[in-house]
């Protein structure tokens, strides 16, 4: 575990969000920090099907329909 450097603003961001979220401040920012690199391995993915994948994963099913 190490320790990551971001700006002010950010960690701002990131606590009021965290409240919303009911999420932890590192909680929220691992959260975001996943999601962004979801999205950066798969840019053909919305954010809704990003998540339908990680829920198949962690149930180790198949890819949940996302209804648009």
């Amino acid at each position: 575990m190490g320790i990551i450097k971001i700006s002010d603003d950010l960690h701002d961001d990131i606590r009021k969000s965290c409240h919303v979220m009911s999420r932890s401040i590192n909680a929220q920012a691992e959260f975001w920090m996943k999601m962004g690199r979801l999205a950066e391995l798969h840019p053909n993915l919305t954010f809704p099907e990003l998540i339908a994948q990680e829920l198949a994963n962690a149930n180790h099913e198949e890819p949940l329909k996302v209804v648009k």
